[in-house]
């Protein structure tokens, strides 16, 4: 199971990425924080945005069908998209996660 971390323009354009990612069955659970400030490096000046920040849950062998479904969709050109594994978890939610995902394999 990972985690992947992605950040996006607002909480209304996360929520209709999360729908399509649920729908294909390639997320679990797409959970958001919805509003950070966020200071970075953006073609060599300083910027400063609100945007949302999205968890999404899933089995890592959906990374990359997850990160194609949001480079495809998101209105970002490079969007944060990073995975982290879940090594230790309540197993039943770990089980869920598992099974509501479809099997790509």
């Amino acid at each position: 199971m990972i985690y992947i971390f992605w950040t996006c323009r607002s909480l209304e354009e996360g929520k209709t990425i999360a729908r399509g990612l649920l729908e294909a069955r390639l997320i679990a659970c797409a959970s958001f924080i919805p509003r950070i400030d966020s200071l970075y490096i953006w073609e060599g000046k300083l910027e400063e945005t609100s945007e949302t920040k999205a968890i999404l849950k899933t089995d890592a062998r959906h990374f990359e069908a997850v990160s194609q479904y949001i480079l495809s969709h998101c209105s970002y050109e490079i969007p944060e998209i990073c995975a982290i594994p879940i090594e230790l978890g309540h197993p039943p939610y770990l089980k869920w996660v598992s099974e509501a995902v479809i099997s790509r394999s």
